[in-house]
């Protein structure tokens, strides 16, 4: 007896738009993020510290759902490729971006859908993240207004299973935040093909994902500084949120992103503008909290700004102790030497990028950040520490100079990127390349005309 059919997965956003009329119209309240703000700008000590990985090119700080194709295909770390053939990047890149990744998931089995290069997924992922990416829009519960929470993304049940956490048999509060986990959480791309894969199999804290790294022997990149085997953390809110004081008392991330609310017919329904808590304080915040916004303002204000001082403070060590790296390897360093030095600072890095990617941790989890930028500090100061016995022996005693960095463009230049040929070949791309997948895909029937 044959297995019956998947139904087909709807990624046309509006097609939806009369069925679940507020959930959409809040949706679309997304676009409100306002413009883009240049985390690299703000803080040019990231270039240097991403030396060698797309992320030293351009990193814009998130914008709102509704921007998740967008965003991805205008970064310059995505590249300009000509091609459906043309690199750097995988399929994987995708992932976080679409219900396309769902449709072509179930159509394709994961194997179909991570083969080949980011390019190829053009004409195919092409609807903003919305309503698939969550719910089982084929099922008769969304039919009939009662949407059904489903893990699109297949590589995120098995994570969950690693941890004792099966979604099937979770509460539909835990299963809020799971499906929020399909996207903010670390990981990796593993295999020929890049698949998409959680680090999770000996747990979701810091240390536990960096033994499994190590384990694994696995890297994001080599720094062409200091020759480091680094790791590049994605966005680990959900492994942060359940470390955190929310997550251990089953706040989920609707509670605070998602609140229920009354439309003008009084009809109540979920709020999908997905926002900072505190623009809908009294219908978030007050359900578990006593304090007026403003103390509760003040309280996370003061988190993050600690967070933000112990966070430069280590990013100056890191940039101090790359530099340090090259110039010992300049003087006839040998990897033997240098191996103890390049794990300290694959382990620091690792921790600040840990906290720092992981958006509202001073909200989520300050104590969590705190303690782990403590332990890259901590880290960074050793590598520091053997570094300057190193180059001791090699009769250098005077302090490691740093190039100017005081700006982004500065910092990329002194690593030697030509950005001028980057955002060219960039523009050319948006120009000629995208409306070209645009036009393939509204022909096919995969984008609403």
């Amino acid at each position: 007896m044959s297995a019956a059919p998947t139904p087909p997965i709807e990624a046309r956003n509006d097609k939806f738009a009369q069925q679940h009329a507020d959930q959409f119209s809040s949706w679309l309240k997304t676009k409100e993020s306002g413009p883009r703000e240049d985390a690299l700008a703000e803080d040019p000590n990231l270039v240097i510290l991403w030396a060698g990985y797309p992320f030293a090119k351009d990193y814009n700080k998130p914008r709102g759902h509704a921007y998740a194709v967008t965003d991805v295909r205008e970064t310059l770390r995505t590249a300009a490729p000509k091609t459906a053939e043309d690199g750097p990047l995988p399929m994987a890149c995708w992932s976080c971006k679409s219900p396309d990744v769902a449709r072509l998931i179930n159509e394709q089995g994961e194997e179909g859908y991570f083969k080949g290069t980011w390019a190829r997924g053009g004409p195919e992922v092409v609807n903003q993240l919305g309503c698939a990416d969550c719910h089982d829009t084929a099922s008769a519960d969304f039919a009939a207004g009662k949407p059904a929470l489903v893990l699109s993304r297949p590589y995120i049940d098995r994570a969950l299973q690693s941890i004792n956490k099966p979604f099937e048999h979770a509460s539909r509060l835990d299963q809020q935040s799971m499906v929020c986990s399909q996207c903010h959480v670390e990981y990796h791309f593993a295999g020929k093909d890049k698949a998409v894969k959680l680090p999770w199999d000996q747990g979701t804290d810091v240390d536990s994902m960096e033994k499994y790294y190590d384990k694994i022997a696995f890297s994001d990149w080599v720094h062409p500084l200091s020759k480091a085997p680094l790791l590049k953390a994605q966005h680990p809110e959900y492994e942060t949120w359940r470390a955190g004081i929310h997550g251990k008392n089953n706040v989920s991330c609707v509670d605070c992103h998602m609140p229920t609310i009354q439309n003008a017919a009084g009809k109540v329904y979920t709020d999908h503008q997905i926002r900072n808590p505190f623009d809908s304080f009294e219908t978030t915040c007050v359900n578990c909290h006593t304090q007026d916004k403003k103390t509760l303002q003040d309280i996370v204000a003061e988190r993050k700004a600690s967070i933000q001082e112990l966070k430069l403070n280590v990013e100056k060590q890191l940039v101090h102790a790359h530099y340090e790296a090259k110039a010992a390897w300049d003087a006839g360093a040998t990897e033997q030497e240098m191996q103890p030095i390049l794990q300290d600072i694959r382990h620091a890095q690792w921790r600040w990028d840990y906290a720092i990617a992981s958006h509202g941790i001073h909200m989520h989890a300050p104590d969590v950040g705190l303690r782990v930028l403590g332990g890259a500090l901590n880290k960074a100061a050793d590598a520091r520490t053997k570094l300057a016995r190193l180059l001791a022996t090699k009769g250098i005693s005077h302090e490691i100079p740093l190039p100017d960095i005081s700006t982004k463009l500065n910092a990329q230049k002194a690593l030697g990127m030509d950005m001028d040929k980057l955002n060219s070949e960039k523009q050319e791309f948006l120009q000629q390349v995208v409306p070209a997948w645009d036009a393939e895909a509204k022909k096919a029937g995969r984008l609403s005309q």
